[in-house]
């Protein structure tokens, strides 16, 4: 859909990140563009949760123990990590910085935890995008549409989306994901407008030097 920004100038990598309450769609979305949009990059995060029907270790996500995950988090290794429910998140760190100085972009997936401290660690190189369903009732619709969780469960993720809904305010973009094709375009045109951004540009690019 678009190039991966080769015929541009040098410039430093960004760190797209996707946030959304459970079963607004982020995770479809963000698989969506880095099969549609030349140029981006998966970033892999950590859980101690168990993989569901379908889920790849390393591909989805790196599934460790408890004791792995704290490990890592004491060592430094990773730039973020959350508390979700009853399992750990995190994003390792070391993906995250090659991209960046090696002008890669790189998708995270991750929640509004987890955005807060990459926003604060990359200031100039985050771009935060939050994804929200059409209403509450599709929402539900989605989360029951799973068939994954008990009721119990399924109450307490709506009940933690009402909350996490509040935080739209603190992204750049907001995505309305009523229909995943008009979703993508959307996404698309964000990534589209942040690689031309001038304080992006490495410091060593000059226009027409000869």
């Amino acid at each position: 859909m678009t190039d991966s920004g080769e015929s541009l100038p040098r410039r430093r990598g960004i760190i797209f990140i996707l946030s959304a309450p459970s079963g607004a769609g982020k995770t479809t979305l963000s698989r969506a563009a880095l099969g549609a949009i030349a140029g981006l990059e998966p970033s892999i995060s950590l859980t101690t949760r168990s993989p569901r029907n379908g889920e790849v270790d390393g591909v989805d996500y790196h599934f460790v123990t408890e004791d792995e995950f704290k490990r890592r988090l004491e060592r430094g290794e990773l730039a973020e990590s959350a508390q979700v429910f009853d399992a750990s998140y995190g994003t390792p760190r070391d993906p995250l910085d090659d991209a960046v100085a090696g002008g890669r972009d790189i998708v995270l997936d991750i929640d509004i935890q987890g955005a807060r401290q990459i926003r604060q660690r990359h200031p100039r190189d985050a771009v935060t995008i939050f994804v929200l369903p059409p209403t509450f009732a599709e929402l539900e619709a989605r989360l029951r549409r799973r068939r994954t969780e008990d009721e119990r469960a399924i109450a307490h993720r709506l009940r933690r989306a009402r909350e996490e809904a509040s935080a739209y305010p603190e992204y750049g973009y907001l995505i309305i994901n009523e229909q995943i094709d008009e979703s993508l375009k959307r996404f698309e045109a964000v990534v589209n407008a942040e690689r031309l951004r001038v304080e992006r540009l490495s410091r060593e690019f000059a226009p027409w030097k000869s």
